[in-house]
């Protein structure tokens, strides 16, 4: 059964992002953006309503994460410069197969990122 699902990990403190606001998109043919989920990370950086997407909701087509990554490194205490080096870090991957499991990890500091589909 199809599925998305995402999981951030603060690469800064060595911890689950819990706490971090992320947008999910569908990114439209036409070039429209429509707006499909919002939601903040639980004490393990996961969504805490499960997978992003399910077999029910998939489509093929594109879309876009969008991490709140200096809003969450700034409610932790870290000073950041204004503005910060890294704001919001979009995400933009693409969805073939509706019966596949793609999981879109997340590794973060204020200064670096790292993504790859994961299992």
């Amino acid at each position: 059964m199809g599925r998305l699902s995402t999981h951030v990990l603060d690469t800064m403190n060595g911890c689950p992002a819990a706490g971090m606001a992320v947008r999910l998109e569908r990114l439209l043919a036409d070039g429209r953006v429509e707006p499909l989920h919002t939601l903040t990370l639980n004490d393990d950086g996961r969504n805490p309503d499960g997978p992003l997407l399910a077999a029910d909701t998939m489509v093929a087509g594109r879309y876009r994460l969008v991490f709140a990554v200096a809003a969450y490194f700034r409610a932790r205490g870290v000073v950041l410069p204004e503005p910060a080096f890294l704001d919001e870090v979009p995400i933009e991957f693409g969805l073939a197969d509706v019966n596949g499991h793609y999981h879109v990890p997340l590794l973060v500091s204020p200064w670096a990122y790292s993504t790859y589909r994961g299992s």
